[in-house]
């Protein structure tokens, strides 16, 4: 980014312009081209393009529905052993909220100032009516909902992400399209290589999100995992999740903790302030999830890549057959 950093000497706007760059050379080219940028913010350390301070400049924002930690204490022990935790705090969520908020919103505007500095680019080279846009995140944060900060963990607000595909040949383009289907990043992979022309593998985990685009009603995934095994142990977890359920495992079981199951009925509790693992109504429900998270589990066995550790995790989340207590 030296290249870009006296005329743009915050990183999102460098990118922005490297972006733009790439976009005119490669049309030059008269081939097809892919271009992947990853921005650094809205990450920590916060440092916000001073372009941009009187966006949100003495805004106040509304809190979610889940703010604070009196809606996280149905949540289990383990969850609250990682820096998630202590972020609530350390990261001003509980006591400037204004503030966090105003900064991480004006990140934000600047990833989308240099997005369209790459979007205009692609209509000033004449490939904007044969170039696919994909824009998303890896990430959500929890900025303070349920008293937590940061990311990784299994709720919502870190493991939702925006998702918006432009493909200007499709009759479907331009209508904003609103799709409720269940998609997860591992479906980027084989969209890529339907839009490239390449066979797609059988053995990825991913389905192709253009016929989502064909049919915004229709449906690739009856259910998906949420992993992570990054971080401390105690907060390492595996979670499936379906349009209706949430279904958490937290196996952590040294000293005085105990594997604990969370479950969550999305479409009625999107904020997810009720577990209701030991409720006797979902009773049936659990079953199920449980059923779908076992299958993750026995998948992991037989698929998991030998390195990274990653071949462990399958006996670690195993939770046989054993009732486990609920979520605190």
């Amino acid at each position: 980014m030296a290249k870009y950093a006296k005329e743009f000497p915050h990183s999102t706007q460098s990118y922005g312009a490297f972006g733009r760059e790439f976009v005119t050379e490669s049309a030059k080219l008269k081939k097809p081209f892919c271009l992947s940028i990853s921005f650094k913010a809205p990450h920590h350390p916060v440092d916000p393009d001073p372009m941009f301070d009187d966006i949100y400049k003495g805004m106040v924002f509304s809190k979610p529905g889940n703010y604070g930690r009196e809606f996280g204490e149905h949540f289990s022990r383990q969850s609250r052993q990682g820096r998630q935790f202590e972020r609530f705090h350390s990261w001003n969520y509980s006591d400037k909220y204004d503030e966090v908020m105003a900064k991480y919103f004006q990140q934000i505007y600047a990833i989308d100032y240099a997005a369209g500095m790459i979007r205009d680019a692609v209509d000033e080279a004449g490939v904007a009516d044969n170039t696919v846009i994909i824009y998303t995140s890896d990430n959500g944060f929890l900025n303070g909902s349920h008293g937590y900060g940061s990311k990784v963990l299994p709720y919502e607000e870190s493991s939702r992400v925006p998702l918006i595909m432009f493909d200007p040949r499709h009759g479907n383009s331009g209508k904003k399209l609103r799709c409720k289907a269940l998609t997860g990043n591992v479906d980027f992979n084989p969209t890529i290589l339907e839009l490239a022309g390449v066979d797609v593998p059988g053995n990825v985990d991913g389905k192709s999100l253009l016929a989502l685009y064909d049919d915004p009603n229709a449906a690739i995934h009856e259910s998906l995992p949420l992993i992570n095994v990054w971080g401390p142990d105690k907060v390492h977890s595996l979670a499936v999740v379906t349009q209706e359920w949430k279904y958490i495992y937290w196996p952590y079981a040294e000293g005085d903790f105990e594997p604990t199951e969370e479950l969550y009925h999305l479409s009625i509790d999107p904020l997810e302030n009720m577990n209701v693992v030991d409720r006797d109504a979902d009773h049936e429900a659990l079953q199920k999830m449980r059923a779908i998270y076992d299958q993750r589990v026995q998948r992991w066995k037989e698929h998991a890549v030998p390195y990274h550790n990653y071949q462990p995790f399958a006996g670690i989340f195993d939770r046989g057959t054993a009732e486990v207590p609920a979520g605190n």
